[in-house]
């Protein structure tokens, strides 16, 4: 605060003038001192008489009265208010708005609004989802879809700097949407004086607060949509909660739901997609009896109905996914396999099944002279250099993709087998590979990332010569030969603690179903026998013999970038004989939820990732794409490029350009013009033109549900930006007093100003009075 001083205008005169007071001042009191009234009466009027002789002298040195104060027009005042949605709200027992009330301390004949135009520049703006200057508040409508505040302070710092700004008074009810991971710095703001407006007392509200989308390879349910509630004066009232899709089509509704008051319900929903790719479910609660309220809100109880819902976006994109199986002889769990995986759109298998081994020693049986096998005879391919050999097994390739696919066999090179998502390996010996394909497996799963699964046939594990070796080192178990089990010995199969706890392990939607479904489950006869699994693997499922004693039968580990499974069970097919539901198979479930796991994680060649860009009201989206070769090395100078479908049905064309940040990564900022559901589909070429791969994905934007996230004045941001900023929060009452000391407060452009005190009128009154009532005295006790 600047306070104003007193100074000299005549210094020089100081000595004489104490001369003068001093002889003055002893005249008096020896002319007093020969009196013989009373000494009280006597000191008095000696007082007033010495009294009027210093005011008198006083003018002799030129007492001069300065300060400074604010020039006029120099500086610059910034009045800022919201022009948000939130403030159509009404508060409880009010008449108005919250918009209303804050026209009225703006309207123009405010008187403090007057006084601050004398002093200072005054400059006034509106904020919504942005800036904007106006030259009255009479333009204020309350409608803007967001409140980018924090943005908002910051442009008009950012526009002003290295101007004299005194102050901005921000006229608000601090609900900003524009705050993501951070609040904000404020520090390099001018002073910021906060003026909260509203009162959420008594307000009734229900809103979706918050949802939250986890996916699980459960196929009943592999999509859970978890929904916290919110309640404001809803105590004893019953709401209801319902998904609906992206068509409209309700899914699921509930009702008779009990809320309490300031503590959160937490509703969870299992949900199956009817598409692939990206999905949009939407969760909206209501009110008992309010359900149809949603386009009139006039006829609801509560204060807005605007946070009601959110939207939850669902991306199951990714596929299709490809999946080697690679067998040593046909059998009954390709089977079985085949016809569970026959229903899945977005996985495909195929299959390598070798249906002879190599017969060096069986030439006899084909003509004189003849060295191809004559299995083979008749097929089209009867040249040495094409047709199989004797000395080569026989394999037979199913569901291929073209005439050209695994021809050779199983894959030799990083193009042929990166291009699969996930191999099955089932009743397959070791030998059957040469050394380069089994180190280049292991290349597949620790570098490009895919899932490998191994099935307990006859010539897996152990049997398979795997104890040594790349896919040994793999496995989540330690190849250690047990000693045989007895013959006629029986499993049942249980699930383990962690298998429990896995979605995509279970078959059934309840624990007591599941545990109905386990007991119903046949006895298996052949298990490859491991005691040892390896650090980090875990045990999902195990066996318990007659003997009672327990062996891993399902155990999983994380593999470098990818993740491997062993299935110790070798005569999984059993199940499927004993079928509870002769519409469903448990079996074929089951197998289509572990190849889901299997492949759930595996990258693609191209990957896509949204992120909120942040700091706007309307949030911009970040689409960051990571492009992959063959070789699924991060892939440079590729050309990416986007289609953005907006809620309004058009078609925005976006290019993607390299990322700073990271190799093989490409960003593109999609700025949301309106609320609604999304859709971007990203094409990646290489540089010689050729398609790298496609992907979708999606989000949503929900200014009203953020705008609305909560309807109480938020005081404690509002604190901080003034206290930040070195400002204080003004009341609504106070403006007038506000503005009046305004003028002893820090101020860039200042100007000194002086007053004489000597030509004041007021200081010849008081040594006039001074004398006079000393005379008074002095007639009135008839001293001389």
């Amino acid at each position: 605060m600047i306070v104003a001083q007193v100074h000299l205008g005549a210094p020089h005169w100081i000595a004489g003038a104490v001369v003068l007071v001093i002889l003055a001042a002893g005249v008096t009191i020896w002319s007093y001192g020969w009196s013989r009234s009373r000494i009280g009466l006597r000191a008095t009027a000696a007082l007033f008489k010495i009294a009027g002789i210093l005011a008198l002298v006083a003018c002799l040195v030129e007492p001069l009265y300065t300060g400074t104060r604010p020039r006029p027009g120099s500086n610059l005042f910034l009045v800022v208010a919201d022009n948000s949605r939130s403030l159509q709200l009404s508060d409880h027992n009010s008449r108005q708005t919250r918009g209303q009330v804050v026209q009225g301390l703006l309207a123009p004949e405010s008187g403090w609004l007057a006084r601050l135009g004398q002093d200072f520049d005054v400059r006034r703006y509106l904020f919504d989802t942005n800036l904007q200057p106006v030259t009255s508040f009479i333009q204020m409508t309350s409608d803007g879809e967001a409140s980018a505040l924090t943005s908002s302070l910051t442009a008009l710092a950012d526009r002003f700097r290295g101007q004299p700004v005194a102050g901005i008074l921000l006229l608000s009810d601090g609900n900003a949407t524009d705050l993501i991971e951070t609040v904000g710095d404020f520090k390099s703001l001018p002073p910021v004086y906060p003026v909260a407006i509203g009162n959420d007392a008594g307000l009734v509200d229900l809103s979706v607060a918050r949802l939250a989308v986890s996916q699980t390879n459960f196929e009943a349910a592999p999509v859970t949509i978890t929904a916290t509630l919110e309640a404001q004066a809803l105590a004893g009232k019953e709401v209801g909660v319902r998904v609906l899709d992206e068509k409209g089509k309700e899914l699921e509704k509930r009702l008779g739901l009990a809320v309490l008051d300031g503590e959160p319900l937490v509703q969870r929903f299992l949900l199956r997609p009817e598409q692939p790719g990206v999905n949009f479910f939407t969760v909206e609660a209501f009110l008992k009896g309010e359900e149809q309220a949603a386009g009139q809100p006039g006829k609801s109880q509560e204060a807005t109905l605007a946070n009601n819902r959110q939207i939850a976006t669902v991306d199951r994109g990714g596929g299709p996914f490809r999946v080697l199986y690679v067998s040593g002889r046909p059998n009954w769990e390709f089977k079985f396999l085949r016809r569970a995986l026959d229903e899945d759109d977005e996985v495909h298998v195929v299959g390598l099944v070798r249906i002879a081994k190599r017969e060096p020693t069986f030439k006899f049986l084909g003509r004189s002279g003849e060295r191809t096998n004559p299995l083979f005879r008749g097929f089209g391919n009867q040249g040495d250099e094409q047709a199989e050999q004797y000395d080569e097994p026989v394999m037979i390739r199913l569901h291929t993709e073209d005439k050209d696919e695994l021809r050779g066999g199983f894959p030799k090179s990083a193009d042929d087998l990166f291009r699969y998502h996930a191999v099955i390996l089932d009743d397959i010996e070791a030998a059957f590979f040469s050394q380069d394909q089994l180190s280049l497996l292991q290349q597949f799963v620790s570098r490009r990332g895919g899932g490998l699964l191994m099935l307990g046939g006859k010539d897996s594990f152990v049997e398979g010569g795997y104890q040594r070796g790349a896919i040994g080192e793999m496995l989540p178990v330690y190849l250690d030969r047990m000693a045989d089990a007895s013959a006629g010995a029986s499993y049942r199969l249980l699930l383990t603690r962690e298998g429990w706890l896995q979605p995509w392990i279970r078959v059934r939607t309840t624990e007591p179903e599941e545990r109905d479904r386990l007991a119903a489950m046949p006895e298996f006869k052949t298990v490859n026998r491991i005691e040892r699994i390896k650090p980090g693997a875990q045990v999902l499922a195990e066996v318990t013999g007659s003997d009672g004693n327990s062996l891993p039968a399902l155990v999983v580990q994380p593999f470098g970038r990818g993740h491997t499974a062993a299935m110790l069970v070798g005569d999984l097919w059993r199940w499927n004989l004993r079928r509870l539901d002769p519409k469903e198979s448990d079996l074929e479930k089951s197998w289509r939820q572990m190849v889901r796991w299997l492949v759930s994680e595996v990258p693609g060649r191209v990957e896509v990732e949204t992120q909120r860009a942040g700091g706007t009201a309307l949030p911009a989206m970040k689409i960051v794409v990571r492009a992959r070769d063959k070789q699924f090395e991060l892939l440079d100078n590729a050309s990416v490029t986007l289609q953005v479908e907006t809620p309004d049905d058009r078609k925005i064309e976006l290019v993607a350009e390299p990322s700073d940040a990271a190799p093989g990564n490409y960003v593109a900022t999609f700025a949301a013009r309106a609320a609604g559901m999304y859709r971007a589909h990203v094409v990646v070429n290489a540089a010689d033109g050729s398609e790298v791969g496609r992907r979708e994905t999606g989000w949503s934007v929900e200014p009203q549900t953020e705008e609305f996230h909560r309807l109480a004045v938020n005081k404690e941001l509002l604190g901080r930006i003034a206290s930040e900023s070195g400002g204080e929060v003004i009341e609504a009452g106070g403006l007038d007093e506000f503005v009046a000391g305004l003028p002893n407060r820090k101020i860039p452009i200042v100007e000194t100003w002086t007053y004489p005190l000597w030509h004041r009128w007021t200081v010849f009154l008081v040594a006039m009075s001074c004398f006079v009532v000393e005379w008074g005295l002095r007639r009135w006790k008839g001293m001389p």
